[in-house]
């Protein structure tokens, strides 16, 4: 498996965020291996306590909002993946068990992780109506393929995580799911695609 960290934004998860930082650091093989990288816009009394709790690094960013912030993230890990909190709900540290070794390939761009993607007509729906994408508890993403996104956009805030998953249903990522549920991956096949590669319209180069 390829070198993994983990990204958790203090204003996505909220008060959820300690249960967030338990369940991953829950399973043994995560706890000695992949680093947690906090990001936050605010600075909080509790930093010291949670970073010596749960070995995890806050990186505090008054003036930068959660696109920009997790790009900086990215940057500073430089792991080939990358785990991403999209929402509030905290995973089990069983999830994450068995997800460390479907990380294991070089097959995949993506996992959506925790729930199931849109199907191609709700997607299209979606579209014509203008509503946003249903955004899972998490996403496992190259950084290599993430660069070529473009990163998140730097300057959208709590938009940003639903931009991202609009751009890869836009473009050809190799995209599975995971959750204990499905027992294993599922694939979303109108996101395959042998196609080359092409950059998505108005993609950003900041990272």
């Amino acid at each position: 498996m390829g070198t993994v960290c983990f990204i958790v934004d203090a204003s996505v998860t909220g008060a959820l965020l300690p249960r967030h930082l338990r369940a991953i650091r829950q399973t043994g093989f995560a706890d000695h291996t992949l680093p947690i990288i906090v990001t936050s816009a605010t600075t909080d009394p509790r930093v010291p306590s949670i970073e010596q709790r749960y070995r995890a690094h806050f990186l505090v960013t008054p003036s930068q909002p959660l696109g920009a912030r997790i790009n900086q993230a990215a940057y500073l890990s430089q792991a080939d993946w990358l785990l991403i909190a999209m929402q509030q709900r905290a995973l089990t540290a069983k999830l994450w068990c068995s997800l460390y070794p479907q990380l294991d390939t070089y097959t995949l761009d993506a996992l959506l992780i925790g729930s199931e993607p849109p199907r191609l007509s709700e997607r299209l729906l979606q579209c014509f109506l203008g509503a946003g994408v249903a955004v899972p508890p998490y996403i496992a993403i190259r950084r290599t393929w993430l660069e070529r996104l473009g990163g998140l956009d730097p300057e959208l805030d709590e938009a940003a995580l639903a931009d991202l998953l609009q751009r890869l249903y836009a473009c050809p990522t190799r995209l599975q799911t995971f959750s204990l549920e499905t027992s294993g991956l599922t694939r979303d096949s109108p996101s395959r695609s042998n196609k080359p590669y092409r950059p998505p319209p108005n993609s950003h180069t900041d990272t």
